[in-house]
């Protein structure tokens, strides 16, 4: 049936009507959007809402941060990484995304019951590689399969990636990620049934003048146990008080181990290049700090304390006496120069 055509006096009427304000225009415009209709594709349907991707996100965001890091000292060069997108789709539409052959890692996720995919564009790969090895970081023209020493030392990477990733993780849930095996053909890493939804998260990095994307690809059924942790909220709740405090104090731990050079400055003396040559056993220096004034303690190379020379159990010992104040290193300075006087 075409549409209904209006006469002119019908049309007349109707502009009466909306002048004189007899008919609501935004009362019709909320009628028109009551009646809209939402397309849903019922092959694709949304398992993860709005604010559970928003979590992810943030997650993955504070993990490229640390990547750029981890990648900046594995390749000396600057490094940048970046979010590019988290998306959810089904995992035949992931597959048939990839390059054919590429750099897949299958990984373990503890103690969930399912596997992860990490995907490494293999333009990026190759630049990672020929840099560790010492090389400028090109990327080779034509995808081909890594060779034994290249897979060796991807894994290594990887090793460490994973590392980073589960530090990530971590402000939510506690994972452990393994690498369970590498395949370089996408259609041999199938992790999940085809029609399986799967949130996708690509990293986009660049090396120099090469730039390439990770992909990282969890299946929905893999996180549905813990979907309810995932929140925004419940994000910036875990990052602002228990991690910061468990950082706070493996940290602390870490500079507990430091370990520190110490020296005692029992005084000092100029000298002439001529006399320290002419200088044999037995050659008595006069150093020009009188004996009665305490030795400066340096740790590192700044002065700390304040310490009286002596033996202890037949060795050369110093007891600390007091704290080394800038103000004490004034009135050391006038003594010597009055004694100098």
């Amino acid at each position: 049936m075409g549409p209904e055509v209006l006469s002119q006096s019908e049309i007349d009427a109707l502009l009466k009507a909306l002048t004189s304000g007899t008919i609501d225009v935004s009362s019709l415009a909320e009628e028109e959007k009551e009646r809209a209709v939402k397309v849903y594709d019922f092959k694709r349907p949304d398992k993860f809402n709005k604010d559970q991707l928003r979590a992810i996100q943030m997650i993955h965001e504070f993990f490229a941060r640390q990547l750029t890091t981890a990648f900046s000292s594995f390749v000396r060069a600057m490094v940048s990484v970046e979010v590019a997108s988290v998306e959810q789709l089904s995992y035949d539409e992931f597959v048939k995304s990839l390059v054919q052959p590429t750099v897949i890692v299958i990984m373990e996720m503890y103690p969930l019951s399912s596997n992860a995919l990490l995907e490494i564009n293999p333009r990026l790969v190759f630049a990672i590689i020929d840099r560790m090895l010492g090389g400028p970081g090109k990327a080779v023209y034509k995808p081909r399969e890594l060779t034994d020493i290249e897979r060796t030392v991807t894994e290594r990477v990887v090793m460490r990636m994973l590392e980073l990733l589960e530090e990530s993780w971590s402000t939510i849930v506690d994972i452990r990620f393994r690498i369970q095996n590498m395949e370089s053909n996408p259609y041999f890493a199938q992790i999940c049934p085809a029609s399986d939804i799967v949130v996708v998260v690509t990293l986009q990095v660049k090396l120099g003048e090469v730039d390439g994307f990770i992909n990282l690809c969890i299946p929905y059924f893999a996180i549905e146990p813990i979907i309810d942790r995932l929140s925004s909220q419940q994000w910036f709740v875990s990052t602002g008080t228990k991690e910061d405090e468990a950082s706070r104090e493996h940290l602390i731990k870490r500079l507990l181990k430091v370990k520190v050079p110490i020296s005692a400055e029992i005084g000092h003396a100029d000298l002439a290049l001529k006399d320290v040559l002419k200088l044999q056993v037995g050659d008595v220096i006069k150093l020009e700090e009188p004996y009665s004034q305490p030795i400066k303690i340096i740790v590192g190379n700044q002065v700390k304390f304040l310490a009286q020379a002596g033996i202890h159990n037949k060795k050369y010992s110093a007891k600390i006496l007091r704290p080394f104040t800038e103000d004490e290193d004034v009135e050391l300075q006038t003594e010597e120069e009055l004694i100098h006087g």
